[in-house]
This record gives structure tokens, C-alpha cells and sequence, in this order.
């Protein structure tokens, strides 16, 4: 028998969005890019245009390129929408033994990172401080990050996908707010006169955790897509 359920609800949305929300890349690019601006001594006024605009660009891109799966995701026939979950259920489930992995053995084997060229690419991107550079700089870090540690994302985008409406989008733009809380968060702490320092010291001493946390929503959201998939959860 079928579980009658309005899935995604907002908290299977908040929670998963918490959890991505802590993004190793996202957050270290920011801490970089601020570090950038301090030792080249621009104003705060300065720093907090330029991150804010880093922080709203990374954001937008991640809900256009959710918006747009979504839709594609629902317009296809249900029952292949049924075996994309299936399949993502089963990456889902690798990506969470690896980033648990991580959480114990970091740096051993594989692991869910942006590519060594795109690092690179990203630390030279960061020390052109200027509108036009911060913007693709933004552009960039969503874009090499998504495929790599969209995980979280994938799965919420194919439970949107199942019942696709205006409320959906809503959830969709509620998720993307939630994954730069943590940038934002981040941003004023600087502004109100915080050192990165402590900030970049935390990220790494909690890098573990951060990882165990997103291996276990990752196998949690796996099992809901199969539920979902052979009938057992029904999003109508």
C-alpha cells in the first residue's frame, strides 16, 4: 500500500538544504576572496558589495540550474522519471559511503572533490577583484561544484520533478537560500569585525563531521527515492 505524502516537505527541503549548505568549495572560495580583499586593504563597504554579489551569484546559478532540471525531469515520460530515480538512488548511495569515507579517511582513496585544474582556476579567478571577474568567479564555482556535490540537489530536484507546481518553486528557491545562509552567515561575521582566520581554523577541524553529515542524508534521501519509485511513497 502506497504512503499518501506531499513530499518534499519543507523540512525534508530545509534539512537537505542545511546539509549542502555546508559546501567545503563554496565556503572556501569565499573565505579566499575576503582574505584577497584584506590583504589588498579594500574598504569593508568594498568587500561587502563584492562578496555580497559572489554570495547572490552562486545562489542564482544553482536555482536556474534547478529550475531548469526540475522541469525536465517533469515534462519526460513518469516511468523513465522512475528509473533516473532509481539510478540516482544508486550514485547517491556511493556518494554517501564515500563522503563518510572522508569523515574517517580523509584524503584516502577517492573522494567527492572539484577537480585539481578547477581549483587552480578558481584561486586565480579570486585575485581579480572587480565586478566582472567576481561575477564569473561565482558562475564558475556553481558550475564546476554542481556536478561534483550536487548530490543533496540532484535529489531533491527529481522529488520536485514528481509533482512540479508553484509551490515547488518556491521550495526550489527556499533550498537555494538555505545553501548560502552559510556564506552569508560567513560575510558578517568579517563585516562585524571577525577574523578568517578562526573562520578558515573552524571549517577544517569540523571537515569530518561536515562530510558524515552529508553521507547520511545522501543514503537517507536514496532510500526515499527508491520508496517513491516503486510506488510506495506517492507525491500526489
Amino acid at each position: 500500500m502506497a504512503i499518501e505524502a506531499g513530499l518534499p516537505t519543507t523540512l525534508t527541503v530545509v534539512i537537505t538544504a542545511l546539509v549542502d549548505s555546508i559546501n567545503p568549495c563554496a565556503i572556501g572560495v569565499l573565505i579566499l576572496l575576503i582574505s584577497v580583499m584584506l590583504a589588498t586593504r579594500q574598504s569593508r563597504l568594498r568587500m561587502f558589495i563584492l562578496s555580497s554579489l559572489y554570495i547572490g551569484v552562486v545562489g542564482l546559478v544553482y536555482f536556474i540550474a534547478g529550475l531548469g532540471l526540475v522541469q525536465f525531469l517533469h515534462a519526460i515520460p513518469l516511468v523513465v522519471t522512475m528509473v533516473l530515480s532509481v539510478l540516482a538512488a544508486m550514485v547517491l548511495v556511493v556518494g554517501g559511503i564515500i563522503e563518510i569515507k572522508d569523515c574517517f579517511w580523509y584524503g584516502q582513496g577517492f573522494s567527492l572533490q572539484i577537480p585539481r585544474w578547477a581549483v587552480k582556476r578558481i584561486h586565480k579567478m579570486s585575485k581579480k577583484i572587480s565586478i566582472v571577474g567576481i561575477i564569473l568567479l561565482g558562475f564558475f564555482v556553481a558550475a564546476v561544484e554542481l556536478p561534483c556535490t550536487g548530490g543533496p540537489y540532484l535529489a531533491i530536484t527529481l522529488l520536485l520533478a514528481q509533482n512540479f507546481d508553484w509551490t515547488a518553486v518556491l521550495l526550489l528557491a527556499l533550498y537555494n537560500l538555505i545553501f548560502v545562509l552559510p556564506l552569508i552567515v560567513i560575510l558578517a561575521i568579517v563585516i562585524l569585525g571577525g577574523k578568517v582566520y578562526n573562520i578558515k581554523k573552524w571549517k577544517n577541524k569540523n571537515r569530518g563531521y561536515m562530510r558524515l553529515a552529508i553521507g547520511i542524508v545522501l543514503i537517507l534521501l536514496a532510500w526515499l527515492l527508491i520508496f517513491i519509485a516503486n510506488g510506495r511513497i506517492n507525491l500526489g
